[in-house]
């Protein structure tokens, strides 16, 4: 978050200090929350949680399945901690849409654009900047914590588009498993501190004035909340506290493994247990191995080998979050979603290494890979107060096409939309022109997905 002081030009030191004396951490929220996993690139689900064992070499990974606590389901060996709580959980088997790129796939999954193209932005805003305006709009929070926060958040195909940046999220983009982690901007510790922020704010009040008089579209007011949560942050001490893993117990830092990945989703826990509503956690990066991300396009890798390396931080790092939500009392009102913009092709597809990097073969070999595949795919679901242990819908014979109960974007956003108490049916917000456009154009909440 840049901090801008348009909105500190009528606190002197006094109403800092005030301001930091007020805003003591309140308990936790009891409002309704959401975290949302992603997997940029798309997980191959035929790998995962939807296995075809008994099809072609073709399509068959090399991965065994095996059971899992819930009687009759099976994952891949890819997942054995996942399949041990699978009773806490539940797997959505025939999300689909329609966009094959990553760009319009990922838009049609967070913000419910249906269009198919390629975008190198997106129209419409997602579902977590229209959560955090209408929550925003319609609620006054006493939290001093951002009510939207991205610890390593997806951001290269989504945003809050017209609802401007004031609804962007509070961005943590350091590795919260590094010994010095920190989250800067947050919980001035000493006077001195207060006191030359208090001299930068003398210094914008003209400046601020100029700025006003040119409001015409009345969009300061937004950037007002925006900069108080600012200042909240910086005067408020205990704020600091939400973003200390030093404070977690051993144990439960090495139940969720010693990586970014999993230190990601402890501080994930540890934000909404502090009152943050809406928390998006990318799994990306080096853990995903050579490109970073779950693109697993023979070109890219060896999928297969990809897979192996890393999967084990995957599997340990989600089923603690899912574990822990239980555990400690949030299952009810606070919902986990672990997604991807699409699956991989259940045809495995063949392609010549690159040579480079982590988990390829050497220059000139052939290896195997999975491509873009939107026509079926895989989620997963836990907390938010639902039914959990079971599936919902059903793909073909080798994974290819949904054949029970296909879901779609539409749904997915009505359902998220549905745990944080709003009417995506009901709900427009006006677009740069003007013009009323609904945050769900189709799609109704999956009802065994509803609490």
């Amino acid at each position: 978050m840049q901090i801008g002081l348009t909105g500190f030009a009528s606190l002197g030191l006094p109403g800092l200090m005030r301001l930091r004396a007020e805003n003591a951490l309140k308990p936790q929220s009891e409002r309704t929350a959401v975290i949302m996993v992603w997997l940029p690139g798309g997980l191959s689900h035929v790998d995962s949680y939807d296995p075809k064992p008994d099809i072609g070499s073709e399509y068959r990974g090399p991965f065994k399945t095996i059971s899992t606590k819930v009687p009759g389901t099976q994952f891949t060996e890819l997942m054995p901690m996942q399949a041990k709580i699978a009773d806490k959980f539940t797997v959505l088997r025939s999300m689909n849409q329609k966009a094959g790129g990553h760009p319009a796939g990922s838009m049609q999954m967070l913000s419910g654009d249906s269009d198919e193209r390629d975008k190198p932005k997106p129209r419409l805003p997602d579902w977590m900047s229209v959560a955090h305006y209408l929550r925003s709009k319609n609620s006054k929070r006493s939290n001093p914590l951002p009510n939207y926060i991205g610890v390593n958040p997806p951001l290269e195909y989504n945003g809050p588009a017209y609802l401007g940046d004031a609804y962007a999220p509070f961005g943590v983009s350091d590795d919260p498993n590094r010994p010095n982690f920190q989250v800067p901007n947050i919980g001035l510790s000493d006077d001195a501190e207060m006191k030359r922020l208090s001299d930068r704010v003398a210094l914008r009040k003209s400046l601020d004035k100029m700025e006003r008089a040119f409001d015409r579209e009345g969009e300061l007011g937004a950037l007002d909340e925006f900069e108080s949560q600012a200042v909240t942050l910086l005067t408020n001490p205990q704020t600091r506290d939400a973003f200390d893993l030093s404070k977690e117990d051993t144990r439960t830092r090495d139940r969720y493994g010693r990586n970014r990945w999993g230190q990601q989703l402890l501080l994930a826990r540890r934000l909404v247990e502090s009152g943050v509503e809406i928390v998006t956690s990318s799994l990306s990066g080096p853990l995903c191995g050579r490109v970073s991300n779950w693109d697993d396009h023979a070109v890219n890798h060896h999928q297969f080998e990809a897979l192996r390396f890393r999967m084990p931080n995957y599997d340990r790092a989600v089923s603690a979050l899912i574990e822990d939500i239980y555990a400690r009392g949030l299952s009810k009102r606070v919902l986990v979603v672990v997604t991807g913009e699409f699956g991989r092709t259940p045809k495995i597809s063949f392609d010549r290494s690159t040579g480079a990097g982590d988990a390829s073969a050497p220059a000139g070999t052939l290896q195997p890979g999975r491509d873009h595949w939107p026509r079926a795919f895989s989620n997963i679901w836990a907390g938010g107060n639902i039914q959990t242990g079971g599936i919902i819908g059903a793909t073909d014979k080798r994974g290819e096409d949904v054949i029970e109960r296909p879901c779609g974007p539409g749904d997915f956003l009505a359902t998220i939309y549905h745990h944080l108490g709003i009417d995506s049916s009901k709900v427009t917000i006006n677009d740069f022109n003007g013009r009323p456009t609904p945050i769900v154009d189709h799609g109704k909440p999956i009802p065994e997905l509803i609490a």
